[in-house]
């Protein structure tokens, strides 16, 4: 039974094709700022082809083409790489609504309490955004330990981490709302809509399922609260795996499959092939999803640039249009490139 929706989410879309212009742009080495999504199978396929993943600006040399991953990067690392040279910033936006939100309560006075992962690369690069009005929060026992705050009568306002579990936050919002009555939260949930809907296509499935198989990899976010949501949800089996050759042989009934926002859908397809379910594949479908984030305004002007050029060279007709350089974007699946990418 496969979960719908699962796989790549618009975000994860955007910096894929993303960092394939930017391999087709520059000569090797394409630098990028920590993994560029949390996939090892994703990571793997770029660096084949010259990608180096650093975790470190500094590492960069100077003039180095440099792509700033979907996760968010602190403010001085953001600085300190347009310092240095060509700069692409793959952000997720719903990840800069984030960073736009702490950085305004803070400018008003709030303290902000931030649900999220410690040393997990967005939570680090938004937290970095107001260190000083910043608390991390990630268990009742953090929220417990706010005393002063509620007793000093600051302005308190509460942001997330997008890729948490449903359930994880809204436990933690609840406490939080308990122990500061006037606590500020956005009109609209900082969680990603990707990552929520995913969560709720595996909750219904796993209801019905003898075992559950996540695709992704463990330092995936929002795949661990996938792996959480199933078994929070009863199943009586839940696995984790990179991919189809982690399953195990001995798993019968119904099984719900689903994948990490992060993981390809060929790696789905490959655990289908695995598994070779002799009652057939059922889709179990909670919603459509057909959000498009665009590239980042950096590549379409490095694009645009490179089109010109190429008119200037009479380069042939089909070559990159000056006016409009991505604009076969939307219709283009991150799958589709990598598996371009694989022939290259």
């Amino acid at each position: 039974m496969l979960a719908e929706p699962r796989g790549f989410c618009a975000g994860v879309e955007k910096a894929i094709k993303a960092l394939a212009w930017m391999v087709r742009i520059f000569e090797p080495p394409v630098y990028c700022y920590h993994e560029i999504v949390h996939n090892r199978y994703v990571v793997e396929q770029f660096r084949a082809q010259g990608v180096i993943f650093v975790d470190d600006v500094a590492e960069v040399p100077e003039g180095a083409p440099l792509m700033l991953s979907a996760h968010g990067s602190a403010p001085e690392v953001v600085a300190a790489a347009r310092a240095r040279g060509v700069v692409v910033d793959a952000v997720c936006p719903l990840v800069t609504k984030v960073h736009h939100e702490l950085k305004v309560r803070s400018e008003k006075g709030y303290t902000v309490l931030y649900v999220g992962h410690a040393g997990h690369e967005e939570a680090v690069g938004t937290m970095a955004v107001a260190p000083a009005a910043v608390r991390l929060i990630e268990t009742d026992a953090d929220v417990d330990a706010l005393d002063s705050l509620a007793a000093a009568g600051t302005p308190v306002a509460l942001l997330a981490q997008t890729t948490l579990s449903h359930d994880e936050w809204r436990h933690l919002m609840e406490r939080a709302k308990a122990r500061f009555p006037e606590l500020w939260m956005p009109n609209r949930s900082d969680l990603c809509f990707a990552t929520t809907n995913r969560q709720a296509a595996l909750k219904h499935a796993a209801r019905s399922a003898d075992a559950v198989v996540v695709i992704g990899s463990s330092n995936s976010s929002n795949t661990v609260a996938l792996a959480a949501v199933a078994s929070a949800s009863g199943c009586p089996r839940v696995l984790r795996i990179n991919e189809a050759a982690e399953l195990p042989d001995d798993l019968s009934g119904t099984v719900a499959v689903t994948a990490g926002a992060s993981a390809p859908e060929s790696l789905v397809a490959e655990v289908i092939e695995r598994l070779a379910p002799k009652a057939g594949v059922v889709v179990d479908s909670v919603t459509t999803e057909d959000e498009y984030f665009p590239p980042p305004p950096e590549l379409r002007e490095l694009l645009r640039g490179l089109a010109v050029t190429l008119e200037v060279l009479n380069a042939p007709a089909d070559a990159l249009d000056a006016a409009d350089p991505v604009a076969g974007d939307r219709s283009l699946s991150a799958a589709t490139v990598l598996s371009e990418l694989a022939t290259r």
